[in-house]
């Protein structure tokens, strides 16, 4: 046997230490009744686990991240500062259908208070002043903008009451035969569009119908100019078109071209081909005119069917015709190529002229030209750009899920999606750029290399009036993609909107100032906040088959119409024949 040495000494005498703990500890928790040894077990159970449910795990690759609880209540909005990329700095975004859901019945309540405040204050109106509790018209005797626009998100958001209530003042007081001045654009896409779309989601009720034929034959007057290019304005009575009184009578190239969708449904649902015949000879005729490179100035002359003036913009009097070039080739089932052709045409003079990135950060965005041939790009875009987001990722999809087609799609389309997804950055930047974390009418970007800040407001453009055209494109690239960093930047803005815009007694109003907390308020509610902006949050924040994109395309004015497949010889031969 070898001799113990001092190692084997110290090991043993720690062994026998040990040993002896465990007695003494054996000895003093051996009273313990095992009704004790269950009750300190179910309270380290209860104490872990309301430690865990503080957090909320989610996916993200391969992995289980933790991240704050979310609170569904009304909390304070923290916004970033201007010097925090806040898209970069957001926590982890939440993978739970039941708080979606909760938020998606937060902005069923917005809409909720803004509609009771109109009903009490204004109804019948126009338009509707929440500060002051008195409503407006936009005509003599006004035609209820608010209720007709309104219509398809009371059918889409199930508020049967507060339908009804509209239904029956749509049978009983709506009367187009108004002696006055009516915007040709406006009134087709508010309230047209709202007839047309209320009738298709009512499952056909003949009462809309009935009134969208009435009024699209009243329409039809502002077709009567020398080029069939319809007049800026027309009398309803008189079915007289009006022209715009600046610009010697130019209609704006985007309203001009932005009753398609609206008169070709009319005439599908009522067999009447007029409407589509008229409508759609203005985009044959624009067809013919000279281009730069797909875009076009932003005023057209009912005189001669003429451009006239040079300006490019994809904002204010130019948005919406790239938007229906592409929103009619989808109506009609990708049949009428002629309109995908105009449209990529379009598209492919964006990415050569208009789009440009900022300092320092490389803000992508889509600016202005003040003329053909001149690419000095104006560092200068509308919030009303922001819809393009979406619409090229719809246009690089035709309302498919990303992951059910990519493999299939173009190098051309990939880029579309690409720049589809930054620009829509580039506008929620915009948000959170301003101590409101809402958006204002116009932002300019930095062209200096020595800039430190992206993005650049100007007093007079610091304005906020609810547009809806950011949240319209986080609406369609989270459909489109999945990805719920959209609901969450959408969520954000909601909640912005909440604090800032929201008028206790009922309503909400547009702002004067987002750059400065509080802003002073404008006391105006316009009608798309109801029509738009919260039916494109509850879509965002609701479920895919709630007006799926391969089913419907929204008009310019968020009225979902269904796309069709024309049958009956007088469409089939307008499709064969273009």
């Amino acid at each position: 046997m070898l001799p113990m040495t001092r190692d084997d000494y110290d090991n043993g005498k720690t062994y026998k230490l040990k040993r002896t703990f465990i007695k003494k500890l054996y000895k003093k928790c051996i009273p313990f009744s095992r009704a004790r040894w269950l009750l300190i077990i179910i309270i380290f159970a209860v104490l872990y686990f309301v430690f865990v449910s503080k957090y909320i795990f989610i996916e993200q690759s391969d992995s289980q991240l933790p991240i704050k609880e979310v609170n569904n209540e009304d909390t304070e909005l923290t916004l970033p500062d201007l010097d925090i990329d806040p898209i970069l700095d957001f926590p982890k975004p939440v993978h739970n259908d039941q708080i979606w859901s909760e938020r998606q019945m937060k902005v069923k309540k917005a809409f909720k208070h803004a509609w009771d405040g109109y009903v009490r204050d204004a109804w019948g109106n126009d338009e509707y002043h929440p500060i002051s509790h008195r409503g407006s018209n936009l005509s003599r005797t006004g035609i209820g903008f608010t209720i007709v626009d309104s219509l398809d998100t009371l059918l889409i958001m199930d508020l049967k009451d507060e339908y009804n209530h509209a239904r029956d003042w749509v049978a009983n007081s709506l009367d187009f035969n108004i002696d006055g001045e009516v915007n040709v654009f406006e009134t087709t896409i508010r309230v047209l569009g709202g007839l047309l779309s209320a009738y298709h989601l009512s499952g056909n009720d003949g009462l809309f119908l009935a009134k969208a034929i009435d009024l699209g034959d009243r329409l039809l007057g502002a077709f009567s100019s020398p080029s069939g290019i319809p007049y800026a304005s027309v009398n309803l009575a008189r079915r007289e078109g009006i022209g715009a009184h600046f610009n010697g009578g130019a209609s704006s190239t985007s309203e001009a071209t932005t009753l398609q969708l609206e008169f070709k449904y009319l005439s599908y649902i009522s067999d009447n081909y007029e409407y589509w015949d008229k409508s759609q000879n203005i985009m044959f005729a624009i067809d013919e005119l000279k281009k730069y490179d797909g875009l076009v100035p932003i005023f057209l002359s009912p005189n001669d069917g003429q451009f006239w003036g040079g300006k490019i913009t994809l904002g204010a009097r130019g948005d919406s015709y790239y938007e229906y070039l592409l929103k009619q080739f989808i109506q009609t089932s990708n049949t009428e190529h002629f309109y995908r052709r105009m449209y990529d045409e379009a598209i492919k003079g964006v990415k050569t002229h208009l789009i440009d990135h900022s300092y320092p950060s490389g803000l992508l965005y889509i600016g202005e030209l003040s003329g053909y041939g001149d690419d000095t790009i104006s560092p200068k875009m509308d919030h009303l750009v922001c819809f393009m987001g979406g619409n090229l990722a719809l246009g690089a999809t035709q309302g498919r899920k990303v992951n059910d087609i990519q493999k299939h799609m173009s190098d051309n389309d990939l880029e579309d999606l690409d720049i589809g997804k930054e620009l829509t950055k580039t506008c929620v930047e915009i948000y959170f750029s301003t101590s409101t974390g809402l958006a204002p009418e116009i932002a300019y970007f930095s062209t200096s290399e020595d800039a430190t800040n992206d993005i650049i407001i100007k007093p007079l453009d610091s304005h906020n009036l609810l547009r809806p055209e950011t949240v319209e494109s986080l609406f369609i690239l989270w459909r489109l993609t999945g990805d719920v960093q959209y609901r969450e930047w959408g969520w954000k803005i909601f909640q912005a909107f909440e604090k800032y815009s929201k008028v206790d007694e009922g309503g909400y109003t547009s702002l004067d100032d987002v750059t400065v907390v509080p802003p002073k308020r404008r006391d105006k509610m316009e009608t798309f906040w109801l029509a738009e902006t919260l039916k494109y949050f509850y879509l965002l924040f609701g479920p895919d088959d709630l007006i799926p994109l391969d089913k419907y395309v929204f008009n310019t004015e968020a009225h979902p119409l269904p796309i069709i497949s024309p049958t009956s010889k007088d469409a089939q031969a307008r499709i064969k024949k273009y």
